[in-house]
């Protein structure tokens, strides 16, 4: 006979824990254990398109800055084609210089995230081959989030293109895609796209189901 068991309380719910940085970013964390480490920087010397460089911070629900959320990025080439077997535009040129996929961390000190890369092109969609606005592809993972958080940065002086996009055009209410627009500015010379991030509260970044 199987004596019964006593009710077991749910155990807490694994996130992404505290040595994230040592396994995925190590050269943040102080160390140099992997031969070939993912950067911040997607674009080498002779990739094709505009020069750009994306920042911000990540704020928690009571609106300060975190500073230890992984960050990663993926999004297609000036042309816009990803470099990845997936994507089926024939019609587009790959670029062999872009690698298109980056990864960082937020400064353990001022919370900004950056990334050095090229102005994405437009893709065409897979439901519909609509084309989609010019934009990239966000992954952020903590401590304390449970599932990575997915988002997309759209670009403030792309607003026409904008407009139509389709992903853009299933959020409602309207007013909540203003979280998926990062703004531009010129700092000497350089162009940066802003895009803060907000876990929760007052203008709680969009997430999506992926």
């Amino acid at each position: 006979m199987i004596p019964s068991l006593p009710h077991l309380k749910e155990s807490p719910s694994q996130t992404a824990g505290p040595y994230v940085h040592i396994g995925l970013i190590p050269h943040q964390a102080g160390f140099d254990i992997f031969e070939k480490s993912f950067s911040n920087v997607l674009a080498g010397p002779d990739t094709k398109g505009e020069r750009i460089c994306i920042e911000g911070s990540i704020f928690d629900g009571t609106g300060a800055p975190t500073r230890d959320v992984l960050v990663e990025i993926w999004q297609a080439n000036a042309a816009g084609r990803y470099n990845h077997p997936a994507d089926r535009q024939e019609n587009k040129p790959l670029d062999p210089t872009f690698r298109g996929w980056g990864r960082t961390g937020t400064n353990f000190e001022t919370g900004l995230y950056t990334f050095e890369t090229i102005k994405p092109g437009s893709v065409i969609g897979r439901k519909g081959h609509r084309p989609m606005a010019p934009h990239v592809n966000v992954w952020l993972a903590a401590r304390g989030i449970n599932i990575g958080l997915s988002t997309r940065l759209y670009f403030s002086d792309e607003a026409e293109a904008n407009a139509r996009d389709p992903v853009l055009n299933i959020i409602e209410p309207r007013e909540r895609r203003d979280t998926l627009i990062a703004r531009r500015e010129i700092r000497g010379g350089v162009v940066v796209y802003v895009f803060d991030i907000r876990l929760q509260g007052e203008r709680e970044t969009v997430f999506f189901d992926v």
